[in-house]
């Protein structure tokens, strides 16, 4: 009997323990997970019944301090309907309403004088004092309903990688940026809250215990809007100074790959994007697009030539200005020959024929698994939508013109971020890194996850980097702009890129069109920052350290000072 009896309190207390645990866990639900929904729709006098409010997830931006600053969020507002067929005098409801509201006249009269139609919207997104003052005037036909839209606090600030929700048929959806690459994230797909919570319960008991909620949440990105911000006027300087085409730039980790500024000019405001005349300015040219990058290919070059052991920095070979191959005549950016010639010499003046030797000595086929280690045939997988892989057709050529072309970033195309991606690897010790925007998604349930993303398999090894960071630094303190740009007390990492644009339609290049990039990275032995800036067809200039070398030194002096990084030498 007592043994029974023990059983059957110890079944009891299971049971009870078991509802408890149900009712905590629904409670939770209400209060954390559904909380916002409760509150937003605890206050009925100003919803339509049915009426579904638009709902969505929040992008941040993290700035230095760790603080969430939102980049896409939701605004409240209120709009204001009428019921024609309970309107006697049109013309006496619009001069009462044209006291608190800029209302279009014409608008509102063809608008309120349906009467065979019982909803017309005749002014959205009214504010809290404007939609009371409307409430007060109580108006025959006259309601107000909230209404909810997405906002992006900073207009024009990140445009390109937030992108922007619009109709897809009858649904909103992310059309560009993260909004179109995480719209499953971001997405909310509503719950009836209303309820009878017991019924709920146990009618759900299966699905509460076992199933979990849906994959909703809000997105932390890497973005550091301080550092965004001083990019886009970076960016939008260069375009302004040379009337380029296209100007755009990256600020990235190499170490992990998470980006802290991406900008893009011409750009355009987000609250506003169906004002543009053309939907060509919402793509990312530093994704979507791809590039014959020119000379900052030429490190990448070096450094597999160090590391295969072909050549060092000390190695020399003849430059006559020019080489005869396949028929064809490579030549110096000037045409013109410097004698005998270190590969030290080959970046500090960007000698083509130096990295057209450098290939020659290593073999083309260890020069193309070098390229490929590199990532320049495949695609970052970087978390935003339309990304494209490289053209590297010409790294299958069975001719030897091919793989000295490409040796400086001439014959085979990239996008700007694969290019990044290549170049992190002489940063971080020889390893490639995957480029992100979202470090973290934090979920309605209350938890949070933390992305990972991968390294792909070591390039270079750490000695290997090490000597084409010490060539490039060289580089800065010696070579760019005579030395005049260098900065004491920080090593400085850099090359910059001047390459022809291709004749489109036609063989060849064009004479007088130019694409400058330029890439650097610091504390050169333990750097944090890679800076990537590019400039598409700049007017009246030819050369890349002309356009880019001052904007460059602007961003590394910026961040200086922002992060406060202390002097390395």
């Amino acid at each position: 009997m007592r043994s029974k009896f023990i059983r059957r309190v110890r079944l009891l207390s299971l049971g009870t323990l078991l509802v408890a645990f149900i009712l905590v866990g629904r409670l939770y639900m209400i209060q954390i997970v559904h909380g916002e929904e409760f509150s937003e729709k605890a206050n009925r006098q100003y919803v339509r019944p049915n009426q579904n409010l638009f709902d969505r997830g929040t992008i941040f931006f993290k700035d230095i301090d760790e603080r969430l600053i939102s980049g896409a969020t939701l605004r409240a507002g209120y709009t204001i309907s009428v019921n024609p067929e309970s309107v006697s005098d049109v013309n006496e409801l619009y001069r009462e309403v044209s006291k608190i509201l800029d209302i279009d006249e014409e608008n509102f009269v063809t608008r309120a004088s349906k009467t065979d139609d019982p909803y017309e919207e005749v002014y959205k997104r009214a504010t809290l004092e404007e939609a009371e003052a409307i409430q007060e005037l109580d108006l025959s036909g006259i309601s107000v309903h909230k209404e909810r839209w997405r906002f992006y606090p900073g207009d024009t600030l990140a445009a390109h990688t937030l992108g922007f929700i619009g109709f897809q048929g009858d649904t909103l959806a992310g059309r560009y940026g993260l909004e179109r690459y995480y719209d499953d994230t971001l997405t909310r797909t509503g719950s009836n809250i209303y309820v009878n919570f017991f019924a709920e319960v146990f009618s759900n008991l299966g699905k509460t215990l076992f199933k979990g909620a849906p994959r909703e949440g809000d997105l932390v990105t890497s973005i550091e809007p301080s550092v965004q911000l001083q990019l886009e006027r970076i960016v939008d300087g260069i375009s302004e100074d040379w009337n380029s085409n296209t100007s755009a730039g990256i600020v990235i980790n190499p170490q992990t790959g998470e980006v802290y500024a991406m900008a893009v000019n011409p750009s355009f405001d987000v609250n506003n994007f169906s004002q543009e005349e053309s939907s060509s300015v919402f793509t990312n040219p530093l994704i979507e697009n791809v590039y014959e990058m020119g000379s900052i290919m030429k490190p990448l070059t070096m450094s597999a030539g160090i590391d295969s052991s072909a050549v060092t920095a000390t190695t020399t070979y003849y430059d006559a200005g020019f080489i005869d191959l396949d028929g064809y005549t490579i030549s110096n950016f000037d045409g013109e020959g410097r004698g005998r010639v270190s590969m030290q010499e080959v970046l500090n003046q960007s000698l083509n024929t130096g990295v057209a030797h450098v290939v020659d000595t290593m073999g083309t086929d260890v020069f193309r698994d070098y390229l490929y280690g590199f990532g320049v045939n495949t695609e970052t997988g970087i978390d935003l939508p339309g990304e494209v892989a490289g053209l590297t057709k010409n790294l299958e050529s069975p001719r030897k013109l091919e793989y000295a072309t490409a040796a400086f970033g001439q014959g085979i195309a990239l996008t700007p971020i694969a290019t990044v991606r290549a170049l992190s690897t002489l940063a971080n010790g020889g390893v490639p890194v995957t480029p992100h925007v979202v470090s973290e998604i934090k979920y309605k349930t209350g938890l949070t996850k933390k992305l990972s993303f991968t390294k792909g398999d070591r390039v270079l090894s750490e000695d290997s980097t090490e000597e084409i960071t010490r060539m490039l630094v060289e580089v800065v303190d010696e070579a760019l702009l005579g030395g005049t740009v260098a900065l004491p007390n920080y090593s400085i990492a850099a090359k910059t890129g001047t390459a022809q644009i291709a004749n489109t339609g036609e063989r060849g290049y064009y004479d007088d069109r130019f694409l400058h990039s330029f890439f650097g990275y610091f504390p050169a032995y333990d750097p944090q920052f890679l800076i990537f800036l590019m400039t598409v067809e700049p007017k009246e200039v030819k050369y890349a350290s002309q356009t880019l070398t001052h904007p460059f030194i602007d961003t590394v002096k910026f961040l200086i000072n922002y992060y406060e990084v202390p002097p390395d030498r």
